[in-house]
């Protein structure tokens, strides 16, 4: 079995390298292809961020414990791409017309400051690590469940990371694209498998969900301990702006590569019939109640309850899918941090340097993501922590949008910076967390944010007596879109 896993993260490698160099020239080739891909590889683009290891894992889990509280995944994931049909193109276009290569360049130039940008640059590479050590954590707990081996855990990760940094430095962008098609067959392939053997093996469909009610009818309610009605609204609320407003850097290339507007437009019409795929992974989760002990972890409920009904050579291909789904937003995740260091901290070197910094910055993510991926961590908080933190930089990209913005570079960075010290304190100290109950603590700190941005909107605008003169947008008519 630990062979076939292995085999299996070396082919995805291979797939990421093949062809690697022949058309990326420059930064802009490297990092968007030129702004030229066309639907289907920007599709599968998009897509890959629907399907990770969190999916895997994390959703299952919450299915076990949470029950139905685990559809928030597919409440977000759908509803923020009501906000992205409109938000995507627009960015997509802008960022054409004026040049952009990072989500830090859109706020240098929207508020005139590269400071503001350096802020969003170190904002967002900080908080996408703990996104790329939950992939990495994903990634080596799919194999010790698969495998049973501690060992097995270790090598999966590095030898992953390893693979992840050659072929993201190596084929960029289009690399990423061709791991992502492979990555998404496969992972409709494995939840398609998983769900079709715990199902058959708990009764069947229907009677399994009168089974699962029969044992815990909790679980179809918003009703479980830590997963109430709370937690659904206000975790659905601050992943669908954070989302709908693309707040995650790594997210800006695969958005910025795109051939046109129309192309993500498209893209997006379809993408919330896909979201509807992770109802499989917290079914599973769900069932699993009916044979597995309650006490079971609950990142490790999709694997043991797949070793009770399926042959192990059909655990070990499941698990290749699932290494598929940890490296592939890892390889993005990489990108994203290398890109903003390089091209918005460092921006004073050439692009040969900048290239350079690039290159190292991706290994230093992935080092010390690897490194606190090997202690273990619980991979539905990291999942919550990055996006409760890069979501408070929604309000200044919506401020950005328009022709004109007339918010304050001052009032924008005040309230990302407040809202990101909030959602960073009640992570990391517990006692600073306990009178939010349920509440997401994004949530609360988007509210802070908001907030904090009118008080000193309102402060610079007494002082100079008047609003802020707006920055004007200069884009060609064939290059705006409503």
């Amino acid at each position: 079995m630990t062979v076939i896993i292995i085999c299996g993260i070396i082919l995805i490698g291979a797939l990421g390298m093949v062809g690697g160099r022949r058309r990326e020239k420059g930064m802009s080739g490297w990092l968007v292809a030129g702004r030229k891909l066309p639907t289907w590889t920007s599709w599968f683009l998009q897509a890959g961020e629907s399907l990770t290891t969190f999916s895997f894992l994390g959703l299952a889990g919450l299915g076990f414990v949470g029950g139905v509280s685990g559809a928030y995944a597919v409440g977000y994931l759908t509803a923020c791409l009501c906000i992205q049909y409109f938000v995507a193109p627009r960015i997509r276009n802008i960022a054409a017309s004026r040049g952009y290569l990072t989500m830090a360049d859109f706020f240098k130039d929207r508020f005139r400051s590269r400071t503001l940008s350096i802020i969003i640059a170190v904002v967002g590479a900080l908080f996408l690590i703990p996104y790329l050590e939950l992939q990495l954590t994903g990634l080596g707990l799919i194999v010790q469940l698969a495998t049973g081996s501690q060992t097995a855990r270790g090598l999966s990760m590095v030898l992953a990371s390893a693979l992840v940094v050659v072929f993201v430095i190596w084929g960029g962008i289009r690399g990423i694209a061709r791991v992502s098609i492979f990555k998404d067959f496969g992972m409709l392939i494995a939840l398609a498998v998983v769900t079709v053997g715990v199902v058959g093996f708990a009764g069947g469909f229907p009677e399994v969900f009168a089974a699962v009610a029969k044992a815990d009818d909790a679980l179809f309610t918003t009703h479980a301990p830590g997963f109430d009605w709370v937690f659904w609204v206000s975790a659905v609320a601050i992943t669908t702006i954070g989302a709908g407003f693309q707040t995650f850097p790594h997210l800006w290339p695969p958005m910025l590569a795109a051939r046109s507007g129309n192309v993500l437009r498209s893209n997006i019409k379809w993408l919330a019939v896909y979201q509807l795929l992770l109802f499989m992974p917290i079914t599973v989760g769900m069932v699993a109640v009916l044979f597995i002990p309650k006490s079971t972890i609950p990142n490790q409920v999709l694997f043991t309850a797949a070793q009770h009904t399926l042959p192990e050579w059909l655990v070990a291909v499941v698990a290749v899918f699932g290494a598929a789904a940890a490296m592939v937003p890892a390889a993005a995740i990489s990108m994203g941090i290398g890109s903003l260091v390089a091209n918005n901290v460092t921006y004073k070197l050439a692009e040969r340097g900048r290239f350079l910094v690039t290159r190292i910055t991706i290994v230093a993510a992935m080092v010390l993501a690897l490194a606190l991926g090997i202690v273990k961590s619980d991979i539905g908080a990291l999942l919550l922590l990055t996006y409760g933190g890069l979501a408070q930089m929604s309000p200044a990209v919506a401020a950005g949008l328009p022709r004109k913005v007339r918010v304050s570079t001052a009032a924008v960075a005040s309230g990302i910076v407040a809202g990101v010290l909030f959602v960073a304190v009640t992570t990391f100290v517990p006692a600073a967390g306990l009178a939010l109950g349920s509440w997401d603590n994004g949530f609360v700190g988007l509210g802070i944010n908001v907030v904090v941005l009118g008080i000193v909107e309102a402060v610079v605008r007494m002082r100079r007596g008047a609003a802020p003169e707006p920055v004007s947008l200069d884009i060609p008519a064939e290059e705006v879109e409503v």
